[in-house]
């Protein structure tokens, strides 16, 4: 992997970003698949298991940061596989209702540890302070670019502002 240093400081920060980000998917990614899973099937699961309410599709893209349908095509996937169910949509109802199925919980906690291994490792060594500042600045990156697809960094429903979400290890 090259270490860029471009003449834009901006395309740095863009490209050591870009780059830990996706070497740390692949990390995460690679240890995931031990136990049959993909981040993404992972954090549908914990949705399931930890959200405050009845979890529907669109909620789940809006958690994942994905689109609609491909949040659709990894439904259907992880529905075929046993991991969740889907209630079908009910008179009255304009939604359809997920559920995360026995074999679905027993794979969770197993990969939340792993996430949780991992992701404390990635940060290790950083000071508490530095943790902040990145945040602080990736944050004003993450609000630039979705002012440009018009979109607007929401609270999670269950979330009150300013509190910071809490994580089940």
């Amino acid at each position: 992997m090259y270490d860029f240093h471009f003449s834009d400081p901006a395309f740095t920060t863009f490209s050591i970003l870009r780059q830990g980000w996706i070497a740390m998917n692949k990390a995460i990614e690679a240890k995931l698949a031990k136990l049959g899973l993909t981040p993404e099937q992972l954090a549908v699961l914990w949705a399931c298991r930890d959200y405050p309410g009845t979890l529907i599709p669109a909620e789940i893209a809006r958690l994942l940061s994905r689109e609609n349908q491909t949040i659709a095509g990894l439904l259907n996937r992880m529905e075929r596989d046993g991991l969740i169910t889907r209630s079908p949509k009910r008179k009255g109802q304009p939604f359809t209702a997920v559920k995360i199925t026995p074999k679905g919980e027993k794979l969770v906690e197993p990969g939340i540890e792993i996430l949780q291994e991992l992701v404390t490792e990635f940060g290790s060594g950083i000071s508490q302070g530095d943790h902040e500042q990145a945040q602080n600045l990736i944050r004003i990156m993450r609000n630039k670019a979705t002012e440009k697809l018009y979109m607007e960094p929401a609270i999670p429903i269950g979330v009150r502002i300013g509190e910071p979400v809490a994580v089940n290890w």
